[in-house]
């Protein structure tokens, strides 16, 4: 007797959704399956996309995911005047730092994940407040989960934030007198020793150039649902459509916080500026992309199909 073939009885796994043996898109280590897929699932509350439904998602998501050193100035809802800023990264991977002036940093960059992102921003950003009101300073640790209470967006004006990228971390020590910073500078020059060169384009949402040495690559984390966007990026890429410059290439994708982030490698010495014409040039043939209804033809599909199996899931 012939024997069955394992492969028709495996579940099959939708674009978007996570494999059991895949990692648990919590950032725990352990297979999905046995984490947030387990039956009764984690201890903790996995959102999948954290930040949705704010206007600046996705340069959110880059900053967390992919920048290694950027700022952005925000408000609260509650207290307009206080200046609260979103950072990459904070010194020891804080949650947060109530700093001498009274400003609130917030880190996105940090080693905890207890499931949503959202939350345990907002409960960095309260435990900073609380702080401000017993006139205490320093970073703030975030150890245990949160629970359930205010996310981020619950929080904060929801206006569209101007990323500032940095060359490195010495915004930091930008008001700490050189004592402190002279105290701190071993720690400054490791973190400032893995920043690499990243600039974020002017003319499109969420599309950051970096230079990790051997090569560049351009990283654009947009919006649209994963299928869509397959669907769409598949009909440019059979068309020949999704070359940024000459020798560059798309690669494939990250998949971050509920988003797609396509990637293309360049050659050394591209730099920022020359990208941001064809990087206009594909979003306007990405739109049209993405308002096609029409079936995908077989070479749409065929490309689709590669775009899909060149996917990493960063969270």
């Amino acid at each position: 007797m012939a024997k069955k073939s394992r492969t028709k009885s495996r579940p099959q796994t939708a674009p978007g959704e996570v494999g059991p043996r895949q990692p648990c898109p919590c950032g725990s280590g352990k297979r999905y399956k046995a984490c947030h897929g387990a039956p009764g699932g984690a201890a903790e509350v996995y959102v999948a996309r954290p930040f949705a439904g704010l206007a600046s998602e996705c340069d959110i998501v880059a900053m967390r995911e992919l920048v290694p050193a950027a700022v952005a100035s925000l408000r609260l809802t509650a207290d307009p005047e206080r200046v609260v800023k979103l950072c990459t990264l904070l010194p020891m991977a804080a949650p947060a730092m109530v700093r001498d002036s009274g400003e609130i940093w917030l880190g996105l960059q940090v080693q905890h994940n207890f499931g949503d992102p959202a939350r345990d921003l907002g409960a960095a950003l309260e435990a900073a407040l609380d702080a401000v009101g017993r006139e205490e300073t320093g970073a703030i640790g975030l150890t245990d989960p949160p629970g359930p209470g205010a996310r981020f967006q619950d929080l904060v004006d929801d206006a569209a934030l101007t990323v500032e990228v940095q060359e490195g971390f010495d915004f930091w020590f930008a008001d700490v007198d050189e004592d402190d910073r002279a105290a701190a500078t071993a720690a400054l020059e490791q973190a400032n020793a893995v920043a690499q060169p990243t600039a974020r384009l002017a003319g499109v949402e969420a599309a950051y150039w970096t230079n990790v040495g051997t090569k560049e690559h351009l990283r654009w984390v947009m919006p649209e649902p994963e299928d869509r966007l397959l669907d769409a990026l598949a009909r440019l890429h059979a068309a020949g459509k999704d070359v940024l410059v000459d020798g560059s290439r798309f690669v494939g994708m990250f998949r971050a916080h509920g988003l797609l982030a396509p990637v293309w490698d360049l050659p050394v010495g591209t730099g920022p500026e020359v990208l941001e014409e064809p990087a206009q040039r594909i979003a306007a043939d990405l739109a049209a992309a993405l308002a096609d209804d029409s079936n995908l033809t077989t070479a749409e599909r065929s490309a689709r199909s590669g775009l899909a199996n060149r996917q990493v899931t960063l969270r």
